[in-house]
């Protein structure tokens, strides 16, 4: 008999899906599918718009990562106006960009996944957020606040606002930094360094190995941008990707070329595609990118708190972790490499420089700008004429990149607790963590508007729906 259970209000991801769980005839999963159910069509919208307006425009993809496609969009247009962008611009897009993955980073973690972690997959769900969580950990989740309020801050007191600023530019970008502003940086590092390093060991104390594969364990393939010497690296750098025991598959490889070696693939049943290594073919190309995917494609960070920390992470295992919840671990780490990095660049005194823009025109009608935005590496890929018009975008996110890798970790955790078509809150909620630990953002991905619930059919053999369960995020 058809059952459903309404279950308000929703869950904590950014967007709009729905999961579909398929049973054989035993009430064992067979298959499970996250589909996402979707679409606005910015690649379209953008055409006919001027490129320096780009920048600007694609910002609005979204609310949570306007910064990642700030930097890309502007990083295309350099490569369109072929100019070398001044080193204070490349210094300041730099330090925005780490701002960005401190603040997305400690959203993601303290407000959407620590209330799973620290109070637990099977607790009650009217108390499982970020309220519930500061009952428990009222100075835990104070500290996570401020700490992103810091990440916000730099993006603010760079851009003018912390939301769309309208700030970096093809060329470089339209205002310097102060010394006040560098001022109240570097007087705030000390607090958010300290505040993440006692949360990597609270995580680190309270998940051994045995609760680290609570998400599954998947071998996939893993990518992400590296520098001169292989160290981790969010702005520019080279295309590395590596296999499940760390081998390297590429590396060395022009980010602007991506399109030999990443293809998209469709199905009928989302609107999200399926990015894979076009070598291997579809599906079995299938790639992680994000925070782990970044530290397990790098050889270092190339800071001492980071690098010791990755050396840690390392320790914990014989080859590249390819469980889902150590994204929570990597994600940690890169906040405090990333404030690192930040301390390093405030402290060079070209970050004041005045000359932050090179002024040029259109001299090539296709360029390629690509970053590590916090969820993964980010593509932009415009063709224009030679009025600076858009012909053609191309926009592959990160979210995207996690598609196959996210559709696996839904069948890992259904196989793993769903038998007999019996489904608890408790099985559910780790279903939605297995997605939660990408950090997914459809907005980006699939250019959706609106809330996203999470709908969870659980599927007969002949095709019957066996149970519908439906959430709305909080």
């Amino acid at each position: 008999m058809e059952r459903e259970i309404l279950i308000e209000p929703v869950t904590r991801i950014e967007g709009h899906a729905k999961i579909t769980v398929i049973l054989d005839r035993d009430g064992n999963v067979s298959d499970a599918r996250f589909h996402v159910t979707e679409l606005r069509g910015f690649e379209k919208f953008c055409e006919g718009r001027t490129l320096w307006e780009m920048p600007s425009l694609t910002a609005r993809i979204c609310g949570i990562c306007p910064v990642s496609h700030i930097l890309a969009s502007a990083k295309a247009g350099d490569a369109i106006l072929a100019v070398a962008i001044p080193e204070a611009a490349e210094l300041l897009r730099r330090l925005m960009n780490l701002g960005q993955l401190v603040q997305s980073h400690a959203l993601s973690f303290f407000y959407l996944s620590a209330p799973d972690l620290l109070l637990g997959w099977d607790a009650d769900p009217e108390g499982r957020n970020v309220l519930g969580l500061a009952g428990k950990e009222p100075e835990l989740v104070r500290a996570g606040i401020r700490l992103r309020a810091f990440g916000q801050g730099v993006i603010d007191r760079l851009g003018g606002k912390r939301i769309h600023p309208a700030w970096a530019v093809p060329g470089g970008v339209n205002r310097p930094l102060s010394k006040d502003d560098r001022a109240w940086m570097l007087e705030n590092i000390p607090e958010a360094k300290g505040t993440i390093l006692k949360t990597l060991d609270l995580f680190k104390s309270a998940f051994d190995a045995t609760a680290r594969s609570a998400l599954g364990e998947i071998p996939t393939m893993y990518m992400g941008l590296v520098g001169e010497s292989g160290e981790w690296e969010h702005y520019s750098g080279y295309l590395r990707i590596v296999g499940p025991e760390g081998e390297i598959v590429v590396d060395r490889y022009d980010p602007a070329g991506y399109r030999e070696v990443i293809a998209e693939a469709s199905e009928e049943w989302t609107y999200l595609k399926f990015p894979f290594y076009r070598p291997l073919g579809y599906p079995d190309g299938v790639y992680r990118v994000g925070p782990l995917g970044r530290v397990n494609a790098c050889d270092r960070f190339g800071t001492p708190l980071a690098d010791a920390e990755l050396e840690e992470f390392r320790g914990k295992t014989d080859r590249r972790s390819g469980r889902t919840i150590d994204y929570h671990y990597a994600r940690l780490i890169e906040i405090l490499a990333a404030i690192e990095r930040m301390e390093r660049l405030l402290s060079d005194e070209r970050i004041l420089s005045p000359h932050v823009r090179a002024e040029a025109g259109v001299n090539r009608t296709e360029g390629v700008g690509v970053h590590e935005a916090p969820r993964g590496t980010l593509f932009h890929r415009y063709v224009v004429d030679e009025n600076g018009l858009i012909e053609e975008a191309e926009f592959i996110v990160s979210t995207g990149h996690n598609n196959l890798a996210m559709n696996a970790t839904v069948r890992e955790i259904a196989r793993s607790y769903i038998s007999e078509g019996k489904v608890t809150e408790g099985i559910l909620n780790r279903i939605e963590g297995g997605i939660r630990a990408y950090d997914p953002c459809l907005s980006c991905s699939v250019h959706a508007i609106g809330q996203m619930p999470l709908r969870v059919d659980i599927v007969g053999p002949d095709g019957e729906l066996v149970r519908r369960i439906v959430r709305d995020s909080q």
